[in-house]
């Protein structure tokens, strides 16, 4: 059992489980009734999305300092009571489930995933 952490609308992965949305808003110009059946998600939990200007910082982050910032901003809006508890929950569901969490952006490494990862693993989650 574990967490994977998917890039959203990209196939599924044998035995990947419940896919869920870590993003802000929902894909733009598909219906709702498609989000599954399209691999985008199967919940949608933006509570673990950065705030709205927390991700303009990462989508203009052009230089590994602002990309820093950008991470330092997010792991502070993560380190809130409510984001913290479900932090914990998902680490300690994946210890008895499969799911993934996800976010539409081609490179992991400069989207909030990569952060979201480290923030799983430091609460104790079982990534896979």
């Amino acid at each position: 059992m574990s967490v994977r952490v998917v890039r959203l609308g990209t196939p599924r992965t044998p035995g990947e489980g419940t896919r869920i949305g870590t993003v802000r808003r929902p894909p733009r110009g598909v219906p709702k009734a498609r989000f599954s059946t399209q691999n985008w998600y199967d919940v949608w939990f933006p509570n673990l999305a950065p705030s709205v200007e927390t991700m303009k910082l990462g989508q203009e982050a052009a230089s590994s300092a602002e990309w820093a910032a950008f991470g330092r901003r997010y792991r502070t809006e993560m380190a809130a009571p409510a984001a913290k508890h479900d932090l914990e929950l998902l680490a300690v569901l994946s210890h008895t489930t499969n799911f993934s969490v996800g976010c539409y952006c081609e490179d992991e490494s400069r989207c909030h995933r990569a952060v979201l990862k480290q923030l799983l693993v430091e609460h104790g989650a079982k990534v896979g």
